[in-house]
């Protein structure tokens, strides 16, 4: 039996719900979120929430799933990409889901997705190297260099979301990219 796709207002109200949850867990941890809370922040009923998720966590694990997947598929395109059209796309993504990313890396995230999304990025980045340069994947100086390119990049982010993205799209992405750069160059 085949899934019918969601429409329009289904994801509407998917999307409401994530961002409601996003917003509650900068503010407290994942196991004191209720679903009255996330129905009330995003402006549904509970049983509107509980045609779309069985409890709290279970939209958690949703967020973090859809997130991932957004992330690995924009992730992939790094080598096709010139490095400042790559981090544009991938930080006008976060900026777009700006609710979830100020809630990854908040001190009440579970730190769950901020440590997936770390070895994701790592992992990317490590591929990418390894294809570029000719060097094994597990070469002690690509795993050094490629976890401190990962967490160089992470680093920026979180401020930016932990700033409350004040700063605009396009200054983040001539600073990641000059420091990637630069970072990059000690792969040759």
């Amino acid at each position: 039996m085949s899934e019918r796709k969601p429409n329009a207002r289904t994801l509407k109200t998917r999307k409401a719900l994530c961002e409601a949850l996003a917003e509650l867990l900068i503010e407290k941890k994942l196991h004191k979120v209720t679903v009255q809370e996330i129905a009330d922040k995003a402006d549904v009923n509970r049983v509107t929430f509980y045609k779309h998720f069985v409890d709290v966590y279970d939209l958690y694990d949703k967020m973090e799933e859809e997130t991932l997947i957004d992330l690995g598929l924009l992730a992939l395109r790094l080598e096709e990409l010139p490095a400042e059209e790559f981090f544009t796309d991938l930080l006008s993504y976060i900026l777009e889901h700006r609710a979830v990313f100020r809630m990854v890396f908040s001190p009440n995230s579970t730190g769950q997705l901020r440590d997936k999304l770390s070895k994701m990025v790592e992992g990317v980045f490590r591929q990418v190297e390894s294809e570029r340069t000719g060097s094994h994947i597990r070469d002690s100086r690509l795993v050094y260099l490629t976890r401190y390119r990962a967490q160089g990049c992470l680093a920026v982010i979180s401020m930016w979301a932990e700033d409350g993205f004040s700063e605009p799209l396009a200054f983040i992405v001539k600073t990641i990219t000059e420091l990637d750069g630069r970072t990059g160059e000690l792969f040759a």
